[in-house]
């Protein structure tokens, strides 16, 4: 544990999700490999679409509208819908409606995204905090909390979406720290971005907290335009804060 500020007492956490309590790309990169497959066998106009073609999509329909690039699963259906428009028009699927086809093609990937466990050591340390302070979940992503088991620890988990500007915008900083009822000072949290995570916690009136379980932590390696209050060696050292 190496401290960068001082520091006020800890009376809540809030955390990051993604590449702080687990290493998402791997899980990211099986769930988009699992989606590719399901493609390939229902819809064969869209599984002939090049890579450009479908970052293509994704860039006009957030072009369109800004807000989707807040919205992970909302991005996903919007980008489904106009690549498999073709199929679904043509009657190459079995799916009758594009809503159908969207719908199928999102939970598929959507299962995949969420399907893989968490170290004991997390839910451990977890477990520990949870008897000691209100816990709040702030996260960009859209992994189901409930299928990886992580929700019993939280108050709540509150995910970017089109009325929740992801961050490092402040809108979900400040969401939480209504619902926690505390001065944002007294309110550590932890996550494993310099931006989005530590320079947004800061940019609230947070305290933060700088994790990474993907990778080496070498600021010197990352982007950084605050340093936080502490940086962490393991997740296991937040259980000193009582």
């Amino acid at each position: 544990m190496q401290f960068f500020r001082p520091m006020h007492a800890v009376k809540a956490m809030t955390f990051d999700l993604d590449d702080t309590l687990y290493n998402n790309d791997p899980v990211i990169r099986q769930a988009d490999t699992t989606l590719t497959h399901f493609i390939h066998a229902h819809f064969p106009l869209a599984s002939a679409m090049a890579p450009k073609q479908w970052g293509d999509i994704r860039r006009d329909v957030i072009i369109k509208d800004g807000r989707l690039a807040s919205d992970m699963g909302e991005l996903r259906r919007q980008v489904l819908s106009k690549a498999l428009y073709a199929d679904v028009n043509s009657g190459n699927t079995q799916y009758a409606t594009l809503n159908e086809a969207v719908e199928a093609c999102f939970n598929c990937f959507y299962a995949a995204r969420s399907n893989f466990k968490l170290d004991d050591s997390v839910h451990d340390t977890l477990n520990v905090l949870s008897k000691r302070f209100p816990l709040i979940g702030i996260t960009n992503g859209n992994v189901d909390s409930e299928k990886i088991g992580i929700t019993p620890y939280f108050d709540v988990i509150l995910h970017a979406s089109m009325t929740r500007p992801m961050k490092p915008h402040r809108a979900m900083f400040d969401e939480a720290a209504e619902k926690l009822a505390l001065p944002t000072q007294h309110i550590l949290h932890v996550g494993d971005n310099l931006i989005k995570d530590v320079y947004g916690a800061l940019n609230a009136g947070y305290q933060a907290a700088w994790f990474a379980c993907n990778r080496p932590m070498m600021l010197n390696n990352e982007p950084v335009k605050l340093l936080p209050h502490v940086a962490l060696s393991t997740l296991h050292e937040l259980t000193h804060f009582r």
